[in-house]
């Protein structure tokens, strides 16, 4: 299959190439960064130089494509909502999808995006998969992967700093975790399926207590005290203002982090009987986490 990946060499589109092209089809990469790409075809795929921003650039990248990985880079520094910078984005593929004429796409969603509100960052992906929806005579699996794993590098400062992680939900509230590499073995299994797809497919790898997690974690590092508080959200959003998030993303994130300690981010997963289990738990990121940690101090 002539199969087009975005999200350059990330933490699943990397993998994701790799399976592809392991099994002879051909892949094209899309990336904004010139400079990946030597290490794109080193892969052994194609580089499709741009930027998502750009509809008409990938229309002609999309042009005779047989599938289509879609994806939504994150992006912290820009001053639109969640739902203004995912739907711009959601609209370009849209738009190229449907101008290229491509029958099978598969999208990176989120657990949570069936809810229209009360979800924080999550929002973007509920709009998304509307607009993606509505493509004339597009097949669309919206994959919806629980909690990544590699969110949890972003509280390494805090627990050098402070020695604990604080956040609006923890303690022992339950959180699924999930793996990019399980992840990029659904969109691999799905982007060639032809027939009987489904719309929705739900993912997670692991699924313990923020307390079970820090425990874990600190192990890992060291620090076998590590403690995971749950704090007021205005506290959380002071924090992220002074370390110069932008308002928009700081409440979106806020709320997505109450999404989690109610427990409403998670309700329909539990619902779904289908959802796919991955192979890598807690202890094994636990490793990687420990890694990056001894590196950055």
């Amino acid at each position: 299959m002539n199969i087009i990946v975005t999200g350059s060499l990330g933490n699943i589109s990397k993998p994701l190439t790799q399976q592809l092209t392991a099994k002879g089809h051909t892949v094209t990469v899309i990336s904004s960064s010139a400079d990946k790409q030597a290490a794109i075809e080193a892969l052994g795929a194609r580089a499709a130089i741009g930027s998502l921003a750009d509809a008409a650039f990938l229309e002609k990248t999309f042009a005779g494509a047989d599938a289509v990985y879609c994806m939504t880079p994150p992006n912290y520094t820009t001053q639109e909502t969640p739902v203004e910078y995912y739907s711009r984005i959601a609209q370009n593929y849209a738009q190229a999808l449907a101008k290229a004429g491509v029958k099978r796409a598969v999208y990176l969603s989120s657990f949570g995006a069936h809810l229209d509100r009360g979800t924080g960052v999550i929002l973007g992906s509920h709009h998304s998969e509307k607009i993606l929806n509505a493509v004339p005579g597009l097949t669309v699996t919206h994959i919806r992967p629980t909690s990544f794993y590699y969110n949890l590098y972003n509280f390494a400062g805090m627990i050098r700093e402070l020695g604990f992680i604080a956040a609006n939900y923890g303690g022992d509230d339950k959180v699924l975790w999930v793996s990019p590499s399980d992840i990029a073995e659904v969109v691999a299994e799905e982007i060639v399926r032809t027939d009987n797809a489904p719309k929705v497919r739900y993912l997670t790898s692991d699924e313990r207590t923020c307390n079970e997690v820090a425990a874990i974690l600190g192990k890992a590092i060291g620090k076998p005290d590590l403690a995971w508080q749950v704090v007021p959200g205005t506290v959380v959003r002071e924090q992220l203002d002074a370390h110069g998030v932008p308002a928009a993303t700081a409440a979106a994130l806020v709320e997505l982090y109450d999404s989690i300690h109610s427990g409403i981010l998670a309700e329909d997963f539990y619902n779904d009987s289908s959802a796919t289990i991955g192979k890598v738990k807690v202890e094994d990121f636990a490793t990687e986490f420990a890694a990056v940690f001894a590196k950055s101090n």
